[in-house]
C-alpha cells in the first residue's frame, strides 16, 4: 500500500514539474497557449506545443503576440493587447500618433530588391505579324531583353502589396534590329508571390495596353520571377514570356 502511495505522489510530481516546465503565449487577440518556446528572432517566434512536443515546429510573427510568460515565471511583454502596438520612431522623426494598423507593421521577412534583368521573347499573332514585316522586316517571334525596375507602394498585414513596375525592353537583336519597347504597369501580388498588372505599352510602331501575370520560385536567397504578358492590338495579339532573378537584401 505504502508503494502504491509513493509511486502516486511520484506522478503527480513529475505531472506538476511538466506543467510548470511550459511556456504560456498570449497572443494580440488573447488566446492563450502552452508552449515551449525555441527561438526569438527580431520578428519571429518559434515554439512547438507543450501538448505534441515532437510535433511541428510553429512560427508566428513577433507583432501578433502581446506577451510570453515563461517556466520560469518571468514574462516578456511584446505590445499591447487587441493589436494596439505603437509603431517605432524612425531616426530623426516624431513619434506616430496613435497604434498601428494594418499595412503598418513592420515586415516579418527581409527587405526584397526585385529589381533585376528580364529576357525571354516575344510572339506575333494575327494582323500584328504582318506589319511587323511590312515595317520593320521582323518575322513573328523575337528576343526580348530588358530590366525591371519595381516600387511598392503599400503592403497589408496579409502580405498582399501593391507594387508599380516600369520593364523597359530591346527585342529583334536577333534578327539584327533594334525595337525597343516601354512597359508600365500598376499591379498586386499577393502573400504567395502570385502577381498580376495592367498598365500602357509603347512601341515605336503602337501603342497598347499590357496585361501581366506571374509568379517567383525563390532557391535560397534569389529569386527567380516568370512573367506572362499580353497586349491585343492591331488585328493581333503580342505575347511576351519574360524570366529573370533577383536576390534578398538581409
Amino acid at each position: 500500500m505504502l508503494s502504491r502511495l509513493l509511486s502516486l505522489l511520484f506522478l503527480l510530481l513529475v505531472s506538476a514539474g511538466a506543467l510548470q516546465a511550459q511556456d504560456v503565449l498570449t497572443r494580440q487577440s488573447g488566446e492563450e497557449l502552452n508552449v515551449k518556446v525555441v527561438e526569438i528572432t527580431p520578428t519571429e517566434i518559434s515554439y512547438r506545443r507543450t501538448d505534441n512536443p515532437e510535433g511541428p515546429l510553429i512560427t508566428v510573427r513577433k507583432i501578433d503576440v502581446f506577451m510570453i510568460r515563461y517556466a520560469n515565471g518571468t514574462k516578456e511583454v511584446f505590445g499591447t493587447p487587441g493589436g494596439a502596438r505603437q509603431l517605432p520612431a524612425l531616426a530623426g522623426a516624431a513619434p506616430y500618433p496613435g497604434p498601428a494598423v494594418p499595412g503598418d507593421d513592420p515586415l516579418p521577412e527581409p527587405v526584397v530588391n526585385l529589381n533585376g534583368p528580364r529576357i525571354g521573347f516575344t510572339v506575333l499573332t494575327g494582323g500584328v505579324v504582318g506589319k511587323a514585316k511590312d515595317e520593320f522586316g521582323l518575322n513573328p517571334f523575337l528576343t526580348q531583353f530588358g530590366w525591371q525596375f519595381e516600387t511598392r507602394i503599400f503592403r497589408l498585414a496579409s502580405g498582399t502589396a501593391g507594387l508599380v513596375e516600369l520593364v523597359p525592353l530591346v527585342g529583334g537583336l536577333e534578327q539584327g534590329k533594334f525595337i525597343p519597347s516601354l512597359n508600365a504597369l500598376v499591379g498586386i501580388r499577393g502573400p504567395k508571390g502570385f502577381e498580376f498588372g495592367l498598365g500602357p505599352n509603347l512601341t515605336p510602331a503602337s501603342a497598347g495596353i499590357v496585361l501581366a501575370v506571374g509568379t517567383s520560385f525563390k532557391v535560397e536567397d534569389v529569386n527567380f520571377p516568370v512573367n506572362l504578358a499580353v497586349v491585343p492590338g492591331n488585328g493581333g495579339v503580342r505575347f511576351s514570356l519574360l524570366v529573370g532573378f533577383n536576390h534578398r537584401r538581409r
